[in-house]
């Protein structure tokens, strides 16, 4: 799935546009009990709570894919009977009306998702019926397929904060009353995958809220997917190899770093036109990348041969995607850095210049009344004095006698 076909999704959830069939719901408790469970014709809901269930839903196509967005492909022996791919056709099948599916569904995510306190397990069921567009985007009234889809948001239940409010029952102002509130979800998935505007039954794409932190438990034990990292867990690695190649020197580690970001960030300028240009996957960094970058810059040999092997350890099941490491403010540092380098460079070859360069005392031995007539002119593309001398006037350069 790419950005337009998030977004394709996420405008129809709207009041005129959604076509939810049915919710369905389980509220776990810190101890992994049911507290209860919900079932409901969606469109039949009230208002406010259709708006804000609707919410939820859009908060699970929300983020940067590969990022907060990641899609993950079901290995082969997860599309068998008896795999959770399988088993999450049958439970888009049923529309949601199966009461021993959704059963096998929450007991799947109670039994392995790791959260400490309360949480809701929503699941709703919608048959998108994709309209035919044209060459230059515009619609046809004709359908192209439908694109059945289930859609998993795992929301944290906590208690409302404490503080002072108005109790109408007492007439006073007292303690507030602290309910359990559903929060914004911290996961989820849709599936199946919506790629090009058309049904992928081989790929799930699932939301993490916090990237730095993904629950791993939902892509590998429920999903049945091998996971991928975001591209802030991406980033924290690579950056944590740059910091241990300096054992513990951080303001030289920080240096570096910010040299590397700038570096980087002029490979993914080459790389740029080429992406926009076709639909190609985005560039991924290869250890032979950071190795020719090492051999470029000022990181010193030792530090760079254990960045580069780093690297290879870190990144040998999957080459990152170059612009997922790219810190932009490390890198405008960087920028800067490799400026003020270049201008103390520049400096110490004009010092050089000039210490090859001889100076001449010039005194020049003019007429009186040729002082008016001496003026500047530009000869040769250089700003040079022209005083008009005859045959009889000298000058005396390095106190030697000149005759002109």
């Amino acid at each position: 799935m790419n950005r337009k076909d998030v977004l394709e999704l996420k405008r129809r959830f709207k009041k005129d546009s959604c076509t939810f069939s049915r919710m369905c719901g389980c509220y776990v408790d810190g101890e992994r009990n049911r507290v209860v469970k919900l079932e409901e014709t969606f469109l039949n809901l009230d208002e406010e709570e259709f708006f804000k269930y609707l919410e939820i839903a859009k908060k699970v196509l929300s983020g940067t894919i590969g990022n907060q967005l990641i899609e993950l492909e079901f290995p082969l022996e997860e599309e068998t009977v008896g795999g959770k791919q399988q088993f999450l056709c049958a439970l888009k099948s049923s529309a949601l009306q199966n009461e021993d599916l959704l059963e096998r569904f929450y007991d799947l995510i109670i039994d392995n998702y790791e959260y400490a306190g309360n949480y809701l397990i929503l699941i709703f069921h919608d048959a998108y019926d994709v309209i035919t567009k044209t060459s230059d985007h515009s619609k046809l009234d004709e359908s192209e397929e439908v694109y059945e889809y289930l859609l998993c948001a795992v929301c944290p239940v906590s208690l409302s904060k404490p503080g002072l409010g108005y109790r109408s029952d007492e007439n006073r102002i007292g303690p507030r009353i602290r309910d359990w509130v559903v929060c914004a979800p911290e996961s989820g998935f849709i599936f199946p995958a919506f790629t090009d505007r058309s049904t992928d039954i081989h790929a799930v794409m699932t939301y993490h809220k916090n990237p730095k932190e993904p629950h791993t438990e939902l892509m590998e034990n429920i999903l049945g997917c091998e996971s991928k990292r975001t591209a802030a867990e991406q980033k924290q690695a690579f950056t944590s190899i740059v910091q241990k190649a300096f054992g513990g020197d951080d303001e030289k580690s920080k240096e570096v770093f910010n040299e590397i970001q700038q570096g980087l960030s002029d490979i993914a300028e080459e790389h740029q036109t080429e992406e926009s240009e076709s639909k190609e996957e985005p560039f991924r960094l290869s250890a032979g990348d950071i190795e020719k970058l090492m051999e470029e810059s000022d990181v010193p040999e030792t530090a760079a041969a254990v960045i580069t092997s780093s690297f290879r350890d870190e990144f040998e099941e999957e080459a990152p995607i170059l612009t997922n490491l790219i810190d932009s403010k490390a890198a405008e540092a960087g920028n800067i850095l490799r400026q003020q380098k270049d201008l103390v460079k520049k400096v110490a070859e004009l010092e050089n210049q000039l210490g090859n360069t001889k100076t001449y005392d010039v005194i020049l031995r003019v007429k009186p009344e040729k002082e008016q007539m001496i003026q500047s002119q530009i000869i040769n593309g250089k700003k040079c004095i022209v005083i008009p001398m005859e045959e009889d006037e000298h000058a005396i350069v390095n106190g030697r006698n000149t005759t002109v």
